[in-house]
């Protein structure tokens, strides 16, 4: 069974960030996450589908 979640530094790594970023976005309630008791779990299609959610949101903003 292939993993389907990601951990902070995983997601980090993926977006080409530092982890306290991602700390601050899931703190701030900026990213598309869960929690299983202390650790704080995304899954690739909700990153990938946010990641497209603000693509289109810059592409409005351009037009």
């Amino acid at each position: 069974m292939q993993r389907r979640t990601l951990k902070v530094q995983e997601v980090a790594d993926y977006l080409g960030v530092h982890q306290d970023t991602i700390y601050t976005m899931v703190r701030e309630k900026q990213i598309p996450h869960f929690k299983v008791r202390r650790r704080i779990l995304f899954t690739v299609e909700s990153i990938d589908a946010w990641i497209r959610e603000r693509e289109s949101e810059i592409t409005k903003e351009a037009i």
